[in-house]
């Protein structure tokens, strides 16, 4: 009974659909441009970022922790903290570099 009363609603002469899909279009590619896209970039930026830490840089992990790269292994960094202690974290865990930061507190 329902499909019958679908078949014999008809279509205004001047059909919503193209207004409809560009609207729909339109939000894809907001999503795209405001959401996707940055993160993809950031993404990329991190990766570059972890890839081109030398061995005396300092950083900060994504717990907070600040320390200077002491060793670099595979897919590791060994941070050299206060006071000589060394801890082991994955590559993935470094959040940024402080090396300029402590560089300009320095001269300052």
């Amino acid at each position: 009974m329902i499909y019958s009363i679908l078949l014999q609603t008809q279509t205004p002469s001047g059909s919503a659909i193209g207004p409809q899909l560009l609207f729909m279009v339109a939000i894809i590619a907001v999503f795209y441009f405001f959401m996707i896209r940055p993160q993809q970039k950031k993404a990329k930026d991190q990766k570059k970022f972890t890839e081109e830490i030398k061995k005396g840089d300092y950083v900060v992990t994504i717990g907070g922790l600040h320390g200077r790269i002491a060793e670099i292994e595979d897919d590791t960094f060994i941070i050299e903290v206060e006071r000589g202690a060394r801890l082991k974290y994955s590559k993935s865990s470094i959040s940024m570099e402080s090396t300029k930061t402590a560089a300009g507190k320095k001269q300052a």
